[in-house]
């Protein structure tokens, strides 16, 4: 009665640590914390020419090294967004970061967000792994909701954001102003319960026996992680 009236009692939950972590590495990438000094040129040089990947940023494109060198010191020592930079261990190339943010200890709540990925990096397993291991992080640091949250015009994140596990919530409907145009904002979002399953199916589709010798997949990921959504986004039909 006092859990349908008042909601489920939460127990034994520990507030997790902030993200720390100095690298996460994977089989196809490798993600470490930003340094502008260390990451910038390279990032830079990825992100050239592909002005359309600001589109729906508050910040960028970047005219020049010395205006993305500039940005990237102002974040790689925050502590909310933390920042991790994609590097390719097989070239050494840096191809694109993400962040954790809206970081709640307290309620167990973490965002993943401000992904921007080069064309370079986008169609490989990079990326899908880069995911894999920044949502394994929370989970197993004891997060009990994860996020994910973009323009609700941004179609290609509201797939990606389906495709990697998050159940679609909703569209808040002018939620910001992002360079002084109207923001709304879908919600979507995974929670521990999920991961067991979710976790399940990023390593089955991240095993190499899940692609044929011309690297093409056998299994897709949406596929896999249907049966686990809770809902779907249904503007994407």
């Amino acid at each position: 009665m006092d859990a349908a009236r008042l909601g489920v009692e939460v127990r034994g939950f520990v507030v997790p640590p902030r993200p720390a972590e100095p690298r996460l590495a994977g089989r196809y990438v490798q993600l470490e914390r930003l340094d502008a000094d260390l990451h910038a040129a390279d990032l830079f040089r990825a992100f050239s020419g592909h002005d359309s990947l600001w589109d729906y940023m508050p910040y960028g494109p970047f005219a020049s090294l010395a205006s993305y060198h500039r940005w990237a010191k102002e974040y790689e020592g925050q502590t909310d967004p933390v920042f991790y930079v994609l590097r390719d261990p097989a070239t050494g190339r840096c191809g694109g970061v993400a962040s954790f943010l809206r970081i709640t200890p307290e309620a167990g709540t973490i965002e993943v967000g401000h992904i921007c990925i080069a064309p370079e990096m986008q169609r490989g397993r990079a990326f899908t792994e880069a995911m894999f291991l920044m949502m394994r992080w929370a989970f197993e640091a004891g997060y009990r909701r994860y996020e994910w949250k973009c323009n609700a015009l941004n179609m290609p994140s509201r797939r990606a954001g389906q495709r990697l596990g998050f159940s679609y919530e909703g569209v808040f409907r002018q939620a910001a102003i992002v360079k002084g145009r109207n923001r709304d904002t879908a919600w979507f979002a995974c929670i521990d319960s999920d991961w067991p399953a979710l976790k399940e199916c990023f390593e089955t589709w991240l095993s190499p026996a899940n692609f044929d010798p011309a690297g093409r997949q056998k299994e897709r990921l949406s596929d896999l992680t249907r049966l686990v959504r809770v809902s779907s986004d249904p503007a994407l039909g």
